[in-house]
């Protein structure tokens, strides 16, 4: 018996229907309705493990409507499942409003763990796993997605971004004109039966990958900056870095702002030097 007032936040394959926990499907078989991103996705999976249950369509664009009836739903004493189409909801997903109404409303929630994709790429990626940072999606905007990789050129964690196939030759290259030449891990289509791990660099990614051949649901997991003795960097190595840097693509303000965090010297100063 299923306890009432109580969500759900119930983990999905993210590919292969074998990664299923029992868990997961006796959570679902058990709760009064689901709330599902997608109600025809959640149907298949649904109809897959025999399970007929009330769906709700909860996504980015109905999210404060339908977040409003659930809670009432929840409140009155009915118990909910959420799940996104793949993997853990309420991870850059529309869920974690839900979860923020649902502490609001002193309504408790219960997570049933399963597959991720920003995990289970991280674990495969070859790179450091002990700290890394979940940047989700690029914007498509030119401004708003250059500013977040240019928030990101000192960061030391290792990367992990998601990106849609179509929009993958347009970021590898960004990716090499902003950090310049690092270790890259593409993960594609994990789980799934052509899964693909490439290890590789964000120049030879760049190059190889620029005609949209790699098609599928991409992670890309990008090596953090390297951290190197400042004390031992005079002005002229800074600029012959910077300068290394523009020379595998990167712009030139993007190189002196590198070079000084990296030799902790003023930006404009080795933005002259260049110039």
């Amino acid at each position: 018996m299923m306890d009432k007032n109580i969500l759900y936040v119930v983990g999905t394959p993210i590919g292969n229907l074998g990664d299923m926990t029992p868990r997961a499907v006796e959570t679902l078989e058990a709760v009064d309705f689901i709330a599902a991103e997608d109600t025809r996705v959640t149907l298949k999976l649904l109809n897959h493990f025999g399970i007929k249950k009330p769906l709700v369509s909860y996504f980015e664009h109905n999210k404060h409507d339908k977040g409003e009836k659930i809670i009432e739903r929840i409140l009155s004493g009915e118990s909910c499942a959420i799940v996104t189409d793949a993997g853990m909801p309420c991870i850059s997903d529309p869920g974690e409003d839900l979860i923020r109404q649902c502490e609001e409303a002193g309504i408790r929630t219960v997570v049933v763990p399963g597959p991720s994709a920003v995990i289970s790429a991280l674990a495969v990626s070859g790179l450091e796993t002990g700290r890394f940072t979940f940047e989700g999606f690029l914007s498509v905007n030119k401004k708003s997605r250059t500013e977040h990789l240019e928030s990101l050129l000192s960061e030391r964690r290792t990367m992990i971004f998601y990106e849609a196939p179509h929009k993958l030759p347009h970021t590898l290259q960004d990716l090499y004109k902003t950090f310049g030449d690092r270790r890259l891990t593409v993960a594609r289509e994990l789980t799934k039966l052509h899964e693909q791990i490439i290890r590789t660099t964000t120049q030879e990614a760049a190059a190889k990958y620029a005609d949209g051949s790699l098609k599928g649901e991409i992670v890309l997991i990008l090596e953090g900056k390297k951290d190197v003795d400042a004390s031992v960097i005079s002005l002229s190595d800074a600029v012959a870095y910077a300068q290394k840097l523009i020379e595998s693509g990167m712009r030139p303000t993007d190189a002196a702002k590198e070079a000084a965090a990296m030799a902790g010297l003023k930006k404009n100063d080795i933005y002259k030097q260049l110039m």
